[in-house]
């Protein structure tokens, strides 16, 4: 699958606000500076869709993309290292739980985790958390250029050793580098099956006059 146009939509934190849920819809999360954006930019081959920044915590709102005219990707704001007040960060919490609990559209949330990194608790509670609501994920490791093969291996194997203390099985992974390409080709594979099987809300009766 190659993602041949993808175009900004919307950015707001009010799940009322966003748009009409007749298209699947996936969302990225991750702590901030995993490369989130860079990955987007990468998949859907388009520069600058989504903005890259050196400061950690940049992205601080829901951000909708319409990719083909038949799916939605959302960039979410990352979680923790965010340069903000308390107050800002439970307020950011909120509305992303609030997203990712009341968006009857969505197919899957992507957990970008870096690769570079032994298992860090904020990631590995998060993904509790998206267990104990029942929501779909798979993981995506980043920054696989960054090191080799064998330690990028060594670190998702630990990974899914703390999943396994709380999950049955341990959902898909993809391993991913957004400066070597890599991986993007599987997750779009992935999101294209899910759009075949979904369906979308029924319309709404009209009452009779």
């Amino acid at each position: 699958m190659e993602v041949k146009k993808a175009e900004f939509v919307c950015s707001n934190t009010r799940v009322d606000k966003l748009p009409a849920p007749n298209l699947p819809e996936y969302a990225f999360i991750g702590r901030s500076n995993v490369g989130k954006s860079s990955l987007i930019n990468a998949m859907t081959n388009k520069k600058g869709l989504a903005k890259t920044s050196q400061k950690p915590g940049k992205t601080q709102l829901i951000n909708h993309f319409i990719i083909d005219d038949t799916w939605y990707l959302v960039d979410l704001p990352g979680y923790g290292f965010a340069k903000a007040s308390k107050t800002s960060r439970n307020e950011w919490e909120k509305f992303i739980r609030r997203y990712l609990t009341h968006r009857d559209n969505l197919q899957c949330v992507f957990v970008l985790v870096d690769s570079r990194l032994e298992p860090q608790k904020i990631d590995l509670d998060f993904c509790y958390w998206l267990g104990e609501c029942g929501l779909p994920f798979m993981l995506v490791f980043t920054k696989a250029d960054k090191q080799s093969a064998v330690k990028s291996d060594a670190n998702i194997a630990k990974f899914k050793k703390e999943l396994l203390q709380w999950f049955e099985e341990v959902p898909t992974i993809f391993l991913t580098s957004a400066e070597k390409k890599l991986g993007h080709e599987p997750i779009l594979e992935t999101i294209d099956e899910v759009n075949r099987r979904f369906v979308g809300p029924e319309p709404e009766e009209r009452m009779p006059f």
